[in-house]
């Protein structure tokens, strides 16, 4: 073996030990940066950063150092180009990281010190939506500085620009959908007319919003299925959101009875019920007549609760609660069929 091939093989070794060292002792630094300040989560996130930043460190040692020309004596220039656009890739890699970081150590601090639920969802999806703008304009940035180091790009750079209009006419028309999901999604992030985790009615469907996108929300319904909706539908069409300005809802039900029901002493069976309910805010509740018919009376009960699901379980248990005392107390309240003799 020359001493030539030893030498290049111990600059290599020597430029892959100098990224793991560099990478280790920032690791490092950031943990114990981490450790003296607990209250703040941007130096433990940081530490995510650490693969990308050695892809960085080595491939700039590579391209600096004169190991990659003596190797590759031939093709030494397409080597440099290349390792100059994996560098490039490199570097928006790390930059998305770091402002993940940033953004996920703000709403971190933000949610330590904010007791109101309501605004930091707001700010979690605020959050949720910039980090996903921020990533694709470093995304696209990279993508472009990447094809500018090809000189073809650069001589055809003036026909491009001759036909700009003609291609943004173009460009416009294609993704005038895609364009139109990108501002809605803006809309609702920064216009608060929906947020993650907040209780929606689209299509006559409930469900609880689970993610926010640019292009569409992703809502779980009461069986665990999920529906996708574009977000444009939300700025489009009306739609129920019951949490927007506070989780509290009142819940109702109807009960079809017979004329003879005892309403009083319902009523009061009723109320017995809410108070030994966990569901029950304590905060509103009534009980009245509200239709009758030829052969039955129309009863609506309202009852208030903390979050739409405790209201939908409120509902169901005092409604079979209600059924059971009826027919064991007064049977002759139940609906029933009357027939002349």
């Amino acid at each position: 073996m020359s001493w030539t091939l030893l030498s290049q093989l111990l600059a290599l070794a020597v430029t892959i030990g100098a990224t793991l060292l560099i990478g280790w002792l920032v690791d490092k630094g950031l943990q114990r940066i981490s450790a003296r300040h607990p209250e703040t989560a941007f130096w433990s996130l940081l530490r995510r950063c650490r693969i990308p930043l050695q892809f960085v460190v080595c491939l700039g040692l590579l391209r600096a150092d004169a190991l990659v020309s003596r190797i590759f004596k031939g093709n030494a220039g397409d080597v440099q180009h290349w390792l100059l656009l994996a560098l490039m890739a490199s570097v928006g890699w790390l930059v998305v990281r770091v402002l993940a970081a940033v953004l996920a150590a703000f709403f971190a601090r933000y949610e330590a010190l904010s007791d109101d639920a309501a605004r930091v969802q707001r700010v979690r999806t605020q959050v949720g939506m910039l980090r996903r703008a921020a990533s694709a304009l470093v995304a696209l940035v990279t993508v472009a500085a990447m094809l500018l180091t090809f000189p073809g790009m650069r001589t055809i750079g003036a026909s491009l620009l001759a036909s700009a209009g003609l291609i943004g006419i173009v460009a416009g028309i294609a993704a005038q959908s895609t364009l139109g999901n990108f501002f809605a999604g803006l809309v609702i992030a920064f216009g608060d007319l929906v947020r993650i985790g907040d209780t929606v009615v689209v299509e006559q469907q409930q469900g609880t919003v689970e993610e926010i996108t640019l292009s569409y929300l992703v809502i779980r319904l009461w069986d665990q299925r999920r529906l996708v909706v574009p977000v444009s539908y939300f700025v489009s069409r009306p739609f129920e959101n019951w949490t927007r300005a506070d989780p509290k809802i009142t819940g109702s039900m109807l009960l079809h009875l017979d004329h003879a029901t005892p309403v009083a002493a319902l009523r009061e069976e009723f109320h017995r019920l809410l108070r030994e309910s966990k569901e029950w805010d304590g905060r509103d509740w009534r009980l009245v007549v509200f239709d009758t018919t030829p052969s039955t009376i129309v009863l609506r009960a309202t009852m208030t609760a903390r979050t739409a699901d405790d209201a939908f379980t409120l509902k169901c248990a005092v409604r079979e609660s209600l059924l059971a005392w009826l027919r064991d107390q007064h049977p002759e309240a139940l609906p029933r069929v009357r027939t002349a003799g």
